[in-house]
């Protein structure tokens, strides 16, 4: 009788093994499969340092400070400009940035710099950094090169946009990029931003990491009105002759008070419910209160949104000079406050920026004729 092979009885114990040849343990009951791995994104580098080049007196200073930030270094050629911005600021500015090793410089997170506009007829064809040699713009990028900090603001006037036919910007804009930097710019007036000054510059703005969420600043809905900011007792060294207001007054007559009254060389005269941008030259001699006197070198200051509690030079024609080469103060501040935030979601963004924006706000609201901010037809441009 032959012998016949069975299967082996299966045997189970209280439903935990199944006991089959050989003996294997039943899996436990299956949980949900996990998520897969992801690696979160590194959160932007918040701004905490920065270096203030061609500082002046310091309105990048003031507004970056606003923020939070700490100034680690500066550098500005003018002396009497240094010295007011070393009595602000408790910080004495290096002196010629062209003689400076970039290498001495401190680290830091932001740059600043409000370079001057150059005939930058140097600029050539060959294109990106070294095409910007022998610029005061070079040494900004090299100091970018060797620093590299996470963001940096420039500022210039409106004119560097065209000029050259816009060479000169597009060698600029070359250059950042070719240093590794998400760029941005556009142009922006005082006036939206709480200054009864219409002063338009140019702001290139930049991030190594992401540009991602940040958003131009909105103008504000509030500005001071020029009345606020003129000076109730003014000295009377800054009142013309009797005679010449009468002559003013008769040649040119207006039914708002106050206006600031624009007279050329020629004699011709302009009056307006704001100032128009205020120059380190000469012109500044031209920027009448009602025909009857100029303005006061605390007036000018307030103009480009610096407080009275501001230490200003001794000398009225340095005042005149370094509020011309100045920057407006609140226009700097909304944007510095913007590229610190970008990187955060849009919501986030926004909520941080309608808090500051209500601390900030000016006192009293006001219109005026120039409703829209001008801006670059560029594709680094956001609407």
């Amino acid at each position: 009788m032959s012998r016949q092979h069975r299967k082996p009885k299966q045997l189970t114990l209280y439903g935990k093994f199944d006991c089959l040849s050989p003996l294997r343990v039943k899996p436990p009951l299956v949980a949900p499969p996990a998520a897969p791995q992801t690696t979160t994104p590194h959160p932007p580098k918040q701004l905490k340092t920065f270096i203030d080049l061609f500082a002046g007196v310091g309105g990048f200073h003031l507004a970056a400070s606003r923020q939070g930030l700490e100034c680690v270094f500066a550098s500005e050629i003018d002396q009497a400009a240094g010295e007011v911005y070393a009595a602000n600021f408790g910080l004495a500015p290096a002196g010629d940035i062209t003689a400076i090793n970039a290498r001495d410089i401190p680290d830091h997170d932001l740059l600043c710099a409000g370079f001057p506009c150059q005939p930058f007829s140097i600029i050539g064809s060959r294109g990106g950094f070294e095409d910007t040699r022998g610029t005061l713009f070079f040494d900004i990028a090299r100091i970018l090169a060797e620093k590299r900090p996470t963001a940096f603001i420039l500022e210039n006037v409106r004119q560097l946009v065209t000029a050259g036919g816009g060479v000169i910007m597009r060698r600029i804009l070359e250059t950042l990029e070719e240093l590794g930097y998400q760029v941005e710019y556009r142009i922006l007036n005082a006036l939206d931003y709480g200054l009864p000054q219409k002063r338009e510059r140019v702001l290139i703005v930049g991030r190594l990491d992401t540009m991602d969420g940040f958003d131009w600043p909105e103008p504000v809905k509030r500005r001071k009105t020029l009345k606020q900011l003129l000076e109730k007792n003014p000295d009377k060294r800054h009142f013309v002759s009797e005679r010449i207001a009468r002559a003013r007054r008769d040649a040119h007559q207006t039914d708002i008070s106050p206006t600031i009254w624009h007279e050329n060389k020629g004699g011709n005269i302009a009056s307006h419910s704001f100032s128009c941008a205020l120059r380190a030259g000469a012109s500044y001699n031209y920027l009448l209160v009602d025909g009857k006197r100029r303005l006061t070198p605390r007036e000018m200051f307030r103009l480009q949104g610096f407080p009275d509690t501001f230490k200003l030079h001794e000398k009225d024609s340095q005042c005149r000079k370094q509020a011309g080469n100045s920057v407006p103060v609140p226009m700097i501040e909304a944007a510095i406050r913007s590229l610190a935030h970008a990187g955060t979601t849009q919501a986030e963004g926004r909520q941080r920026q309608a808090v500051r924006a209500v601390a900030n706000r000016p006192d009293s609201a006001g219109g005026h004729p120039c409703d829209r901010q001008a801006a670059c037809a560029s594709p680094r441009h956001r609407a």
